[in-house]
C-alpha cells in the first residue's frame, strides 16, 4: 500500500510503498492480546520469597513439656501457628516464563502495526538528524506532525544519538530500534512516527 511521507516541518514530502502483509493485514487480538501477555509475564523478576519454618533461626528448643500443663502441644516456637514462626505455603522464587511461537510473535506485531495504520496513527517521516542535543528541536517537529501531547514511539533504522538524547527529555516520547520492537512496544504508545529508511530494517525482521 502507498502512504504519504512528512517532512520535520509537517508538510507531505512525497509517498512510500509499505508491504501489505505487514501493514495490511485484519489485526488479530488474540495474537496481539498473547504478546503482550507474554511481554510482561517477561518483566516479573520472581524473586519474591518467604522464610518457611526450616528457615527461620531458633525454635530448636522445645517451648514446655508435652503433657501437663493443659495447653496445646508444641514442638517449636518457630511453628507457622507462632508469631515470629515460618510461613507455610508462601511464595518461593519462580520463574514467570510463557513460551509463544514465533509465528503468533510475528502475527501480533504485524497485527499492532496494521492496527495502529488503520486508525492512521502511524505517519512515515523522511529521516532527519540534530546537530546536537536539542529537545526543542524535537518537540516542534512533532508538534509540526500534530502529535500533541500523546505518547509516541520513534522508530529509528539505527542508534541515532542526537535524536535519542533529544526525544527522551520530552514525557510520553520513547526511541527505539525498527528491527528491536515488540508488539507490546507499538500498542502502549498511541502513534508511531516511522523513518523512511527504517521500514527495510522492520520489513526484514519478518523474512527469518
Amino acid at each position: 500500500m502507498v502512504v504519504d511521507v512528512y517532512d520535520k516541518l509537517g508538510q507531505k514530502s512525497g509517498q512510500t510503498e509499505l508491504p501489505d502483509d505487514i501493514f495490511g493485514i485484519e489485526p488479530n487480538e488474540h495474537a496481539m492480546y498473547q504478546a503482550v501477555r507474554v511481554y510482561l509475564a517477561h518483566q516479573r523478576q520472581g524473586t519474591h520469597k518467604v522464610k518457611t519454618r526450616t528457615e527461620v533461626s531458633g525454635g530448636g528448643k522445645k517451648p514446655w513439656k508435652q503433657k501437663g500443663r493443659g495447653t496445646a502441644r508444641s514442638g517449636s516456637s518457630r511453628s507457622p501457628v507462632w508469631v515470629g514462626g515460618g510461613t507455610s505455603h508462601g511464595p518461593q522464587p519462580h520463574l514467570y516464563t510463557i513460551d509463544l511461537p514465533r509465528k503468533v510473535k510475528k502475527l501480533a506485531r504485524k497485527s499492532a502495526l496494521s492496527l495502529r495504520l488503520q486508525e492512521e496513527n502511524l505517519l512515515v517521516v523522511d529521516d532527519f538528524q540534530l546537530d546536537g542535543i536539542k529537545t526543542k528541536s524535537v518537540a516542534e517537529i512533532l508538534k509540526a506532525l500534530n502529535i500533541g501531547t500523546r505518547k509516541t514511539l520513534i522508530l529509528l533504522p539505527n542508534a541515532e544519538k542526537n535524536v535519542i538524547f533529544s526525544a527522551r527529555n520530552i514525557a510520553g516520547v520513547t526511541t527505539a530500534l525498527a528491527d528491536k520492537i515488540s508488539a507490546y512496544d507499538i500498542l502502549k504508545n498511541n502513534k508511531i512516527v516511522l523513518y523512511k529508511s527504517a521500514i527495510e530494517n522492520l520489513t526484514k525482521t519478518f523474512l527469518d
